[in-house]
């Protein structure tokens, strides 16, 4: 059969490292090409969720469009953190080619690798862009030199070497493929895009069009979203969901739209290369859905996702303050909230465990797992959380784990502490290199368990100019046991509100977590031991009060700021015998066992 090609139309995804300036591009795309009215633009309109906009970061995968004189652009923004991989990995499918970003000062990072394979890995077209030139610290010729080292290295056939590149700076909306040239405007990608991207070609009559992504309205209920590969669809159709060799009963096509710039508009008919949304279906959608005539049911490969290599045990929270500032309390509502969640989240796991109220959770990291718990709170969920655990294999009988490969830039003075702490933690150095000025490159490969609680001591141990990046490598033999954190914790004995006479007498022994006034129990965790050892205190005491005065001992108490632990901080703080309380108001940390003495007889 011939291919039928629709020259109109382009789907191109947009990939890079985390903070290479993706969704900026985005926005001068849809502002030059005229698609995104200037009145109306807002900064950073792809990342329309809360937590992305408060993280500056992308964590789901979106679509837009761009209106062009003679053509239209799909385009797939999508996440370039490792840990929302399976956003990268289950919407690559809906292009033909992607526009790599990488920082011109920055230069390929482990992210950059981690998406860039995936999309060779789907044998698609690339095109390069090389960003921030305007940087005082860029290094255009070092960056490209590494470029073609990365494609090198990972790419799957020779004519995956051959991509176009370009140069410029997204915040200043202009590019060019002459590196010397630092104004203008973005047409020049317009033009690789057209030039280089392949058009959609369509192998069958039939219709076959694969759900990567769902979206849910009150009033049309699931919304799936996703690209048809061959065929057309009309509204009114009779069509099926399959999945594997799943099938559902007929239904028929209620609503179509497209995406035109940033909104949805409704169609009648849509045919193959187009990336749409669609209605008319309850439980029979979900994400590696193939929609099919009923005739001919024929689903579409579903490329696998990598699966999870870290979990916790998300829980009923008991503390005794249980119920006070949540309203989703129950396990019934929480198993509900996390099998909900799986709907969308195809990297997450879910499973049940001895005890009804505790379900284990597994993710690709920590931030994974902590976007998930950040969003539960703010439904109006109180959950208790444990400290995260790598997932164990047994491979030709060896127990296995994840290795993970750690690149981390800094000043050549901290090198030496660094390299001290990673050697604790199982780190074997693969490659370390001089950049810049009085600057190291190092990339180390380390277990995953050796990653726990390392971030914050490396930003202490680099006075926060060091930058940490690490990616999945594969499953190696067990590497021994690591030592976790060093120092213990200082336990509240008593129920009752923190004052500050007693965090002035606290101080010297660690650094704190609480204010004054904050209200504690038994068992909570009010700040971090100096030492090893946990200690018991008492942060409630109040100062005695008599009728004498002595010189000085009036004075106002002088207290250092506390400091204030965010989820992700907090999962990488506790011990196996901690647990967090998170809350939609609070985020705190406490003992399992709330009572000393039933930590003791645990213990032992």
């Amino acid at each position: 059969m011939n291919l039928v090609q629709k020259d109109e139309l382009r789907n191109i995804a947009i990939i890079a490292h985390v903070d290479h300036g993706k969704t900026t591009l985005i926005d001068q795309m849809l502002s030059q090409s005229g698609t995104l009215d200037e009145k109306n633009r807002i900064d950073r309109v792809m990342d329309s969720n809360d937590l992305e906009k408060e993280r500056g970061i992308t964590i789901l995968a979106k679509n837009t469009s761009i209106s062009l004189p003679n053509a239209k652009i799909n385009i797939v923004d999508t996440p370039g953190h490792m840990d929302f991989g399976g956003e990268v990995e289950r919407t690559l499918q809906m292009v033909e080619g992607f526009l790599l970003l990488v920082d011109a000062a920055e230069g390929p990072l482990p992210g950059t690798r981690f998406v860039l394979q995936k999309a060779l890995a789907l044998n698609l077209k690339p095109l390069v862009f090389i960003n921030k030139i305007d940087r005082k610290d860029a290094d255009i010729k070092r960056v490209e030199s590494e470029i073609n080292d990365l494609f090198l290295d990972v790419a799957t056939d020779e004519s995956q070497l051959d991509f176009p590149i370009l140069y410029g700076s997204s915040k200043l909306g202009f590019a060019s493929t002459d590196p010397l040239i630092k104004s203008g405007n973005i047409n020049p990608i317009f033009d690789a895009i057209l030039n280089h991207v392949p058009s959609p070609k369509s192998k069958s009559d039939f219709l076959q069009l694969l759900i990567t992504n769902l979206d849910y309205s009150d009033y049309m209920g699931r919304i799936g979203i996703g690209r048809i590969f061959s065929g057309e669809i009309k509204i009114g159709d009779q069509v099926i969901c399959c999945k594997d060799r799943q099938q559902s009963p007929s239904m028929r096509v209620t609503k179509l739209y497209k995406f035109e710039g940033v909104t949805k508009k409704e169609v009648g008919y849509a045919k193959y290369g187009d990336i749409i949304a669609i209605t008319g279906f309850e439980n029979e959608i979900t994400i590696g859905t193939t929609i099919c005539n009923h005739e001919k049911p024929f689903p579409l490969k579903y490329v696998a996702i990598d699966e999870p290599t870290l979990s916790v045990n998300i829980s009923v929270n008991n503390s005794p303050f249980s119920g006070r500032e949540g309203k989703l309390l129950t396990s019934r509502q929480i198993r509900e909230r996390l099998f909900k969640e799986l709907k969308t989240n195809v990297a997450l796991r879910v499973e049940e465990t001895n005890s009804a109220d505790t379900f284990k959770v597994s993710g690709r990291g920590q931030l994974h797992i902590g976007i998930l718990v950040e969003n539960m709170r703010r439904e109006g969920f109180e959950v208790a959380v444990s400290a995260p655990e790598v997932i164990y294999k047994e491979i030709n009988g060896q127990k296995c784990e994840p290795y993970e490969i750690l690149t981390i830039n800094i000043d050549s003075q901290y090198q030496g502490i660094v390299m001290e702490n990673l050697g604790s933690r199982k780190a074997e150095l693969k490659n370390m290199e001089p950049y810049g000025e009085n600057k190291i490159k190092m990339e180390f490969i380390i277990p995953a368990r050796g990653l726990i609680g390392f971030r914050s001591q490396f930003v202490t141990n680099t006075r926060g100019t060091g930058l940490i990046n690490h990616r999945f490598a594969e499953y190696k033999p067990y590497a021994g046991q690591i030592q976790g954190r060093v120092n213990g914790s200082m336990i509240s004995m008593e129920n009752g509100i923190v004052t500050a006479y007693a965090l002035d007498g606290l101080q010297p022994r660690g650094m704190l977590f609480v204010y004054p006034t904050t209200e504690t129990y038994q068992g909570m965790i009010i700040g971090e031991h100096n030492r090893e050892n946990d200690i018991d205190v008492n942060p409630t005491r109040k100062k005695k009060l008599t009728n004498m005065r002595a010189a000085g001992s009036d004075d106002s108490v002088k207290l250092a700021p506390p400091k204030q632990m965010s989820l992700e901080e907090s999962l990488e703080w506790i011990n196996n015998d901690e647990l967090i309380e998170v809350t939609p108001k609070s985020i705190r940390l406490r003992k399992k066992f709330l009572k000393a003495v039933d930590r003791k007889r645990n213990k032992s």
